[in-house]
């Protein structure tokens, strides 16, 4: 442990009650997705699809499990309050995290917005229905605003949910799953009913089903942008996934059997809906359900359940809006109260309740827009808005899985199957659904419209008011006390290498200013020490521990004079020590930077050590990763090299020329199983003839064919028998879609191999990144 580490002060986290379980959470992701979207959509989708909207309903859950299996892959893994926007502050610049959080917050306030509304309407047909005197006195008397009997009502439910909300995720959780259950139970009547009817007559049902695609293809695609935002709603369940227990096993549980719940109720609703019901002449039931547009499922009713059909179906509406109010309104704040903790927003939004746990200001602030959207604005075009901000979150979810895997500190208990194809279509298919609303008329250009507005108002706030606190949350880098004079001559080869233990400062300072010499007045060595402090601490902290540091530099300074290579030190003070790393390697615009491995890591799910795979990652320039032994001699006799050919090889051919002494030996090995045939053989041969062909080589070479019963096993052998100073790897060509930093057969044998190793990765700027991206 560092020094500066030790010094970390105890610090109160701030987090939610752990009160919901399994049960609590998949009913918040049913209650969010099986809510008025199927009473409104199915005679929409009916209508514009014909038959073939109970397959726009199919494929819209096959679209929502691609990025379904997103959400349950980084939802277990970073179990924080916030969802998508959590995901994706943590993959990309910090001005994306803040508009997918910006977007999200406005998606989920204007959908509690539509819900409180859509239960006020359904609370006032189900009263003037059967209290149809007293319900036209109400009526004429709150006359104060435009729909006002309905105002009330909105306002009235959005305030007991939302009080709900206050008093904690546990009260929250209780209520959801009853309003749910009932919800569940009046949609299940509703289907046995129709299911009895589809029994008892079939006749109706092989006529309504045929012709199928009564409105052709495009008509299925049209149904599927109507009806998408019915499968929203299991991302609430990694919204508020700080409060479930033990996330890493309940969340991807409750995702997926939510969302199998909603998908098999949708489509037997879908299916009594139309093949149930009986025809008027010269029409078929699907033209009768869309022309009756939302109240469909009420007409269904009508025609196959008994006198309280209606009655059922209009409080399964209510029953609907409710909980789906519920459930938005949890979301809302819990987006709301993470930006606030990351500064993105006011910090008074991130406080916690002492008693209740929960983020009471940011319900309040949340629960004060939804109801004045309410109550004063026409919603339609706005909630059609936040379907397409819903999609282009969705997007960046799915992008987030893509950044996210290579970061090994991210420890995962799930991970999705077919890696990387479901995140690749999730966002391609969010993508294609978010622009083919521009499709649906003037309502699909207005929500465009406002989208972009929300989008353009979202990045003047960001800039204006809330992008210098939330860089002073990021973690801070300084520089102690300026290092070279503005008059110095930049050099054109500088090779940056940091420092921390003294043992190894011969080793990799040496290594370096043997690669700087050839360069001659262009070369230079740039060493660097970083102090870390913790992030809970002020970054002037680390000031305390600067002189700690100079011993090492001395060292690197002597070390300098010695080759005779030009060679600069540096103190850096970080919260993040690849990251300051990074930052330098970029800023200095560095050809090569050189990294010490000690040979294994600390941590199972990482490869060299978390701040080393970081930047293996990241870094923009040529990457040397040596394991080292302290005696292991500059320049060298004999090193030994490994090749098939490829950038990485060349490349690691070159530098072994610049490592060895004059009359020095590099040998170039080719590697065939035991088993191999004639076409191995060849094969290996020509891996060498390529190396040897493309590098002007001014030292002795040999060439040589290993053989062993795999890769790794053949090499390792080899440098145990021969007389080698070094051992040098070229990168193998992987994609970052695998779990992998510089390929496995180089990471097994630098574990395995005694001899010092160098692993060698070049950097070929746009090509490296196309090629690491298609695995090529």
């Amino acid at each position: 442990m560092n020094n500066e580490q030790q010094e970390e002060q105890p610090q109160t986290k701030v987090t939610f009650a752990r009160g919901l379980g399994l049960f609590d959470a998949t009913m918040i992701g049913v209650g969010a997705m099986i809510g008025a979207g199927i009473f409104v959509l199915t005679g929409l989708a009916a209508g514009v699809a014909g038959p073939a909207a109970i397959l726009a309903f199919a494929l819209n859950g096959v679209v929502t499990l691609f990025t379904a299996f997103s959400y349950a892959e980084l939802a277990s893994a970073i179990p924080e309050a916030g969802g998508g926007y959590s995901y994706i502050k943590r993959a990309f610049p910090a001005w994306i995290g803040f508009l997918s959080g910006w977007m999200l917050w406005f998606a989920y306030t204007v959908a509690c917005a539509l819900y409180a509304l859509g239960f006020g309407s359904y609370f006032w047909e189900f009263f003037h229905k059967y209290t149809p005197h007293f319900s036209h006195e109400l009526q004429s008397t709150l006359t104060w605003w435009p729909n006002s009997h309905i105002a009330v009502i909105t306002v009235l439910i959005g305030v007991a949910l939302l009080g709900l909300n206050y008093k904690g995720s546990k009260v929250t959780g209780q209520a959801e799953n009853v309003l749910t259950m009932s919800k569940l139970v009046i949609l299940t009547i509703f289907i046995g009913f129709g299911l009895w009817q589809a029994y008892t007559r079939p006749d109706l049902v092989s006529s309504a089903f045929s012709p199928f695609f009564a409105n052709g293809v495009g008509g299925v695609l049209v149904a599927m942008g109507l009806t998408f935002i019915a499968f929203e709603g299991y991302d609430l369940i990694a919204t508020v996934s700080e409060e479930v227990q033990e996330p890493e096993k309940n969340i991807p549980r409750a995702i997926f059997i939510s969302l199998g719940i909603t998908i098999v109720i949708y489509l037997l609703i879908i299916f009594v809906a139309i093949g149930a019901m009986p025809t008027e002449e010269g029409k078929a039931s699907w033209q009768i359900l869309g022309e009756k547009g939302e109240t469909a499922i009420v007409e269904a009713a009508k025609a196959f359940m008994p006198a309280f059909g209606v009655a059922i179906i209009v409080f399964g509406g209510l029953l609907s809006t409710m909980s789906a109010l519920n459930a938005t309104i949890l979301a809302s704040s819990r987006v709301v109260f993470t930006m606030g903790r990351d500064r993105y927003l006011p910090k008074i939004l991130s406080s916690i309740h002492p008693k209740s746990r929960t983020p009471h200001i940011a319900i309040v602030v949340s629960g004060v827009i939804l109801l004045a959207l309410a109550v004063s604005f026409d919603v339609t075009v706005v909630g059609s808005a936040a379907s397409v901000m819903f999609l282009l979150t969705f997007t960046l979810v799915n992008l987030s899985v893509l950044v996210l895997r290579s970061d090994r500190s991210i420890k995962r208990l799930y991970t999705l199957p077919f890696y990387p194809w479901p995140p690749l279509i999730g966002a391609i298919t969010s993508i294609f659904l978010a622009v083919y609303q521009l499709n649906l008329g003037p309502e699909g250009i207005r929500s465009w419209t406002v989208s972009f507005a929300w989008i353009v108002t979202g990045l003047a706030v960001y800039f204006a008011f809330f992008r210098r606190q939330a860089m002073e949350a990021l973690p801070q880098i300084i520089v102690p006390f300026p290092i070279k004079s503005a008059s110095e001559k930049p050099a054109e080869f500088r090779v940056l290498v940091p420092v921390y233990n003294p043992d190894n400062v011969h080793t990799l300072v040496g290594l370096a200013c043997q690669l700087a010499k050839p360069h001659g007045e262009q070369g230079e060595v740039i060493v660097v020490s970083v102090v870390e402090v913790a992030r809970q601490l002020n970054i002037s902290e680390g000031l305390r521990f600067v002189h700690a540091r100079e011993p090492v530099l001395k060292m690197a300074e002597k070390l300098g004079r010695k080759f005779g290579v030009r060679l600069r030190t540096e103190v850096r003070v970080a919260h993040d020590t690849a990251k300051a790393i990074l930052q330098m390697a970029k800023l200095e615009r560095v050809k090569l930077l050189l990294l010490g491995w000690r040979g294994y890591s600390g941590k199972r799910e990482t490869v060299f050590g978390s701040v080393v795979d970081v930047i293996i990652e990241q870094v923009l320039c040529d990457l040397l990763v040596v394991k080292f032994d302290p005696d292991m001699p500059l320049p060298m006799k004999s090193v030994l090299l490994p090749t098939a050919g490829g950038p990485n090889a060349r490349f690691a051919a070159s530098l072994a020329s610049q490592l060895l002494e004059k009359g020095g030996l590099m040998t170039l090995a080719g590697v065939i199983r035991k088993s191999g045939d004639e076409h191995s053989q060849a094969f290996a041969r020509k891996g060498v003839a390529d190396t040897i062909a493309e590098v002007p080589f001014d030292i002795e070479t040999k060439r040589k064919l290993l053989y062993g019963d795999n890769v790794p096993q053949a090499v390792v052998k080899e440098t145990s028998v021969g007389n080698y100073d070094a051992l040098l790897i070229g990168a193998t060509k992987v994609s970052t879609f695998k779990r992998t930093m510089f390929g496995q057969i180089p990471e097994q044998i630098a574990r395995d191999s005694h001899t010092p190793v160098i692993l060698v990765k070049h950097f070929e700027g746009a090509k490296s990144w196309l090629n690491r991206f298609l695995g090529s």
